[in-house]
């Protein structure tokens, strides 16, 4: 039995509540997270095998290190857009742990992330740290799986050799084949349309005019947005209605779409995909908002914006166009008479032999090659009673009230604490700033001592120095004949001889 590790932020068994998502934040900041990590345990799960959630925090301690290195045969790590300059820290975490670890670690889809453009200058200031990454991992695997054609290429920059492209494994869910996409119809006001953005992609193209431009079009639109933010904003609320705060983009309940209580958070991948086969169309900035849209059998376009998208696109090519180039009111029926799904579909077996050629090599089995298809994973999926995207909360109690309660009371006390503690350290600075100023006039006093003393000194010299030049002048006046007289008798020899 291969007992493996795997970084995920939780188990796909694990039928947490809305609120545990949000407060231990299982989805990693981002609900694409738990779907190719959910895929990756899927993919994994074979007869002879055991998995094992690590969680999505690093813990590089040697206590740590050691235990994994007791209880598990292999750690596998699917990644992202590891390689950005603000997961540097988290990537050093890893690599801590990584290097002490003896057993193999194997990296799945990891992946850079600048701009559409493929320019990695920005990735410069992180450069050891991605080299001290590679390096950790390759020492315990035969190659590192990356998202596609730029991370291959920066780390073959780098030095690197042992790269395969294996593309994301989210793409992979169902093995070897995919879904069969819906015709959508005619698209009309009542098309029922999932739209996803990314607030990254504001800089880049106008994406707020996408989003006003698709709610003004679609009375079934839905909004699926997929950040912690997002979740917490749906379940907390804001005052930005009362407040008259606005933005163009949907960032805060003042927004139309949330208005129109349009705005949706997938919490767990099952849930997502079974929600989105009911709908004709995806679209949007979001990789992995596509993606499930795609898994569900339903035609999605992706508007890329930056490496992280346009890599995955180009690998697995999924129709796409490029955020810049478009105009707001680009709607759902030009970007699907414009798509093509031939090559996505047509290559898709070829692309999963890529993939599990890539756990051969790293001693991994796949449930498709060496398993029951994946029938035992979805069997136990079934069972489990998983929750719903999360929705505006409308004020009364949707069964977590006691919890809103609960986590303000806390809030409440640590602010607190926090308070206490501010008070404690300005009331120690305030002790430390009277000792100072006392110490300031005990100084300043001994200062106007030693000038007073300094003064009188430079009198004393003064003094003393007309004192010496009186004696000089009364020496010469007595030495100075009998000086010249010597000289004369001096000179009076010379002239002799």
């Amino acid at each position: 039995m291969k007992r493996i590790l795997l970084r995920s932020g939780k188990s796909p068994f694990r039928a947490a509540e809305s609120a545990e998502y949000l407060h231990q934040d299982l989805m990693a900041t981002n609900s694409g997270n738990l779907l190719f990590s959910d895929s990756a345990h899927k993919l994994l799960s074979t007869p002879w095998s055991t998995i094992t959630s690590n969680g999505i925090k690093t813990n590089p301690s040697a206590e740590r290190a050691g235990q994994i290195n007791d209880e598990y045969d292999v750690f596998v790590v699917p990644l992202a857009n590891a390689f950005r300059p603000d997961f540097r820290a988290s990537l050093d975490r890893l690599s801590r742990l990584i290097e002490q670890l003896t057993i193999p670690v194997v990296v799945l889809g990891v992946g850079a992330q600048v701009g559409a453009d493929y320019d990695t200058d920005a990735l410069l200031p992180m450069t050891d740290s991605v080299r001290r990454f590679a390096t950790a991992v390759l020492e315990k695997s035969a190659s590192i799986g990356v998202r596609g054609e730029l991370t291959a290429s920066y780390l073959n920059g780098l030095g690197f050799r042992d790269v395969d492209i294996i593309g994301c494994p989210s793409m992979f869910l169902y093995g070897d084949t995919f879904p069969e996409l819906r015709e959508p119809g005619m698209f009309g006001p009542d098309s029922r349309i999932a739209l996803n953005l990314s607030p990254e992609a504001i800089p880049v193209g106008d994406v707020a005019g996408i989003a006003t431009h698709a709610q003004q079009h679609f009375e079934n639109l839905t909004y699926y947005a997929q950040n912690l933010v997002d979740a917490e904003l749906l379940f907390w609320g804001d005052t930005s209605r009362e407040a008259g705060h606005e933005d163009s983009f949907p960032l805060q309940l003042s927004h139309p779409l949330f208005r129109e209580e349009k705005v949706t958070v997938p919490l767990d991948p099952r849930t997502w995909i079974d929600e989105l086969a009911d709908y004709d169309f995806a679209y949007g900035t979001r990789i992995h908002g596509n993606i499930a849209a795609l898994l569900a059998g339903t035609p999605a376009v992706v508007l890329a914006h930056d490496s992280r998208t346009l890599e995955l696109c180009r690998y697995f090519d999924l129709p796409h166009r490029m955020l810049r180039d478009l105009p707001a009111c680009t709607g759902p029926e030009e970007l699907y008479e414009q798509a093509d799904f031939t090559s996505m579909l047509k290559r898709h077996r070829e692309r999963f032999a890529r993939i599990a050629a890539f756990l051969d090599k790293n001693d991994l089995e796949n449930t498709y090659d060496h398993g029951d298809g994946g029938a035992s994973f979805d069997a136990r999926m079934a069972e489990q009673t998983l929750p719903p995207s999360l929705r505006l909360w409308d004020g009364y109690d949707d069964g977590n009230m006691r919890y809103r309660i609960s986590r303000l009371r806390e809030q409440h006390a640590a602010a607190d604490r926090r308070i206490d503690r501010v008070i404690q350290n300005n009331d120690a600075l305030n002790k430390r700033l009277v000792a100072s100023e006392k110490k300031n006039a005990e100084l300043g006093q001994y200062l106007g001592m030693l000038e007073k003393r300094l003064a009188k000194a430079e009198s004393r010299l003064t003094a003393a120095e007309k004192k010496v030049t009186g004696i000089d002048r009364r020496l010469l006046v007595r030495i100075g004949p009998a000086l010249r007289r010597r000289l004369r008798r001096s000179s009076k020899n010379v002239f002799s001889r």
